[in-house]
């Protein structure tokens, strides 16, 4: 099948939260731009340095908040304003639309002509099964101004849930919390994952700087959010005395980096050929968070490496104990150093052409060709 969808009479438009870096679901937008080539990007406000880079040919149309998130430099302080921001989109002139949606796009207003089909990441986590976690995590903000704005935004998420024709889900996971939190159906389509080529399954040195022998280390890409649970995998493998390779960055970079004993290397953010080669590398894999989905995961198995895996949320969906990784039960640092251990025990028993076929499930085309045929069905 074609890598665009042949447009059709109708005018489609996409949808997208925001645009300020590289994430799963900026991905996924991406491959939906691919397949709708013709249709504009309509969001709240973006970053055009970056999305010159990572969307160049697309026409990007933000919302009127992008001129406050230029002058603030931030969009912390917009969150009041999200919920009437998007339904002031006008999308009039559309007959599809199609939205990418992590929050707030969900709730656009459209006429009643106008079909729209949400990519559902996750039900809103801040307002619903996250949002005692997220009051602790407000920073400085009263709680009581917190939760009276969850409150708020609560209200407005289930509203707005309403007005979508047809939910797309990223996995069972989040199929079962659509129906929860939003009374509603959905079709599970899971995301793209960019999976290694064949030439990239093969041995690749890495930079001298990082000092790391291959297939001696386990690994963790990863935002660095304290909802990720790195700080239990950097205690658990403190303990051990095991190489762990951290890369990513975010706001709890500092902290960790104090955390982490000689064994520990926090890498920060990496360009994605250096990233492909710690894949390509290290020993195993690990996610000691929840996700709805987890794309890095799949990533890594695409290169044959076993996961060490949180049992919970999406990774229950493709990893199976013994066959491509395993599970540890509780986000205990005791608990994750004795899966690693198990893990590394098995480690000769795992089959990494077993492993390949199971992130081959999760192409770039796949997906492609399922959304083409869910829409086509339209």
């Amino acid at each position: 099948m074609s890598n665009t969808f042949a447009r059709p009479r109708s005018r489609i438009a996409l949808v997208h939260d925001w645009l300020l870096g590289v994430g799963g679901a900026e991905n996924t937008l991406k491959s939906l731009h691919e397949l709708f080539p013709e249709a504009p990007i309509y969001t709240l406000f973006h970053n055009r340095k970056f999305t010159d880079g990572f969307l160049p040919r697309a026409v990007i149309r933000p919302s009127n908040l992008q001129r406050l998130y230029k002058f603030l430099g931030s969009h912390k302080l917009l969150t009041p304003l999200m919920p009437m921001a998007i339904e002031s989109i006008n999308l009039s002139e559309f007959d599809l639309v199609i939205s990418s949606s992590v929050a707030f796009s969900k709730g656009l207003i459209l006429k009643p002509r106008t079909k729209h089909i949400c990519y559902c990441y996750s039900p809103t986590r801040q307002l619903w099964d996250w949002h005692a976690e997220y009051k602790k995590e407000s920073g400085h903000t009263p709680r009581i101004l917190t939760a009276i704005l969850q409150h708020l935004l609560r209200i407005w998420d289930r509203n707005a849930s309403t007005r979508v024709d047809h939910f797309i889900a990223i996995s069972e996971n989040v199929h079962q919390r659509i129906k929860k939190y939003y009374g509603r159906e959905s079709t599970i389509i899971y995301p793209p994952v960019e999976l290694a080529s064949v030439a990239t399954h093969q041995p690749v040195v890495l930079p001298k700087i990082y000092s790391q022998k291959p297939n001696n280390y386990f690994l963790i890409v990863s935002r660095l959010y304290k909802h990720k649970n790195i700080d239990i995998a950097i205690r658990a493998f403190n303990k051990l005395g095991w190489p762990l390779v951290i890369i990513g960055g975010g706001p709890e970079f500092k902290k960790l980096k104090k955390l982490a004993g000689a064994n520990v290397k926090l890498l920060g953010h990496q360009s994605d050929e250096v990233v492909r080669q710690f894949y390509a590398n290290c020993m195993a894999f690990i996610m000691p968070q929840e996700e709805d989905f987890g794309i890095t995961p799949i990533e890594a198995m695409s290169y044959g490496k076993p996961v060490l895996a949180l049992a919970r949320g999406g990774a229950l969906e493709y990893i199976q104990a013994g066959v491509n990784g395993e599970f540890f039960e509780d986000p205990l640092e005791e608990v994750l150093a004795n899966g690693a251990r198990i893990l590394k025990q098995n480690l000769q028993n795992y089959n990494p052409e077993i492993i390949k076929k199971t992130a081959e499930k999760f192409s770039a085309k796949r997906f492609k060709q399922q959304i083409a045929e869910f829409v086509e069905k339209l």
